[in-house]
């Protein structure tokens, strides 16, 4: 299996990556990642890090070409490859293609992945690792950019179409063991994580629930997780930082924290809401299946958002199963029960049913992950 993997800069994907790799060589897999920048540097020894970019577009496709040229010779010795680029670039001499199509139809991907990260995150890295002027508007454009032009490239080669997916890094927990099915396990079963978020952030026990169903599910399937990017809660907490006049809210990274200014936050609000309709929409398409988690709420009313239940049904206009896990003891209205393929009265009773398919996940290296 061969897969190409985008994204654009201040991801770090090379760690993402060495994850993925240590889960291949626990798995006894065999799996060879190429990656395209690091090794257009090494084929560069006098351009200094950070500042390939700045080479004239002659000089910096040759060195693309010239280091793509070496993946092809190498690629057919591995049975499964990662080659790690971008899919564009944004710099002084514009908006730029970071591939070759001739190149890209040698190499036939099976995959196309773009991951992605929570703005604040990426902002983050940025600030630390790169001296890239940037706001975060342009890193929500650069995102956008990416997933289009990978999308795109998925599709160019009719001889040899392949199959895109955008996926995030994860913020709780990291989804390496997704990406590491995606190429190693693709017949395993693709889910949609379906679950209420924005009107329960203040119900604890509902919270709890909610998020064990999250993790059965990502040990369980191939799992799509619209909470990964949870840029709805920055602005959120933005929009009540302006109400009390603070200019800058603090945000708990993974492993440390970021000082955003409230306004500039504000300012990509509409870009927040537009990527979180498209993105959700595009990752139950590119699933077998959506599983919904309706919560009861504390006045014993279904916690059903309409959020949910505009995922519920684009799963079902194109043509996806729609399993509903249903815990209140409210009757589910026929717009629920029109469109689900099977209702359940709780995640245990809906992993028994999928277990006896066989579409559960085996294996011992996800137990605890």
């Amino acid at each position: 299996m061969r897969m190409l993997l985008t994204g654009q800069v201040g991801l770090d994907r090379r760690i993402y990556l060495d994850e993925v790799e240590a889960l291949a060589a626990a798995a006894g897999e065999s799996l060879k990642v190429f990656h395209v920048g690091q090794r257009m540097y090494a084929e560069a020894p006098d351009v200094r890090p950070g500042r390939i970019l700045d080479l004239p577009l002659s000089r910096l496709t040759s060195l693309r070409r010239a280091v793509f040229r070496d993946i092809l010779a190498e690629a057919p010795r591995h049975p499964n490859v990662i080659v790690n680029s971008h899919a564009t670039f944004r710099w002084k001499h514009g908006l730029f293609a970071a591939f070759d199509f001739d190149q890209l139809a040698q190499f036939q991907a099976d995959l196309y992945v773009t991951l992605l990260d929570n703005v604040e995150a990426v902002h983050q890295r940025l600030v630390r690792d790169h001296n890239l002027d940037h706001t975060l508007k342009d890193l929500m454009v650069w995102r956008e950019e990416e997933i289009l032009a990978t999308e795109l490239l998925a599709r160019a080669d009719a001889a040899h179409p392949g199959k895109f997916y955008v996926l995030a890094r994860g913020r709780q927990a990291s989804t390496a063991p997704t990406l590491f099915r995606l190429l190693l396990r693709p017949h395993q079963r693709k889910v949609y994580v379906s679950f209420p978020m924005s009107h329960v952030g203040d119900q604890s026990r509902t919270l709890a629930e909610i998020q064990a169903f999250r993790e059965h599910l990502r040990r369980s399937f191939i799992a799509f997780d619209p909470g990964d990017v949870d840029e709805k809660t920055l602005l959120d907490r933005a929009v009540a930082a302006q109400a009390k006049n603070q200019p800058t809210i603090v945000t708990l990274l993974t492993d440390s924290t970021a000082t955003l200014r409230t306004a500039d936050i504000l300012s990509i609000g509409d870009d927040i809401d537009g990527q979180i309709y498209a993105r959700d929409f595009m990752m139950v398409r590119q699933s077998d299946m959506i599983i919904s988690y309706i919560p009861e709420g504390p006045d014993g009313r279904p916690g059903l958002s309409s959020g949910v239940e505009r995922e519920l049904q684009h799963a079902h206009d194109h043509a996806r199963e729609v399993y509903v896990i249903w815990r209140s003891q409210a009757t589910p209205s026929p717009f629920v029960t029109q469109t689900a393929t099977r209702l359940f009265a709780s995640v245990d009773e809906a992993l028994d049913y999928f277990a006896a398919r066989g579409d559960l996940f085996q294996h011992t290296l996800f137990t605890n992950v």
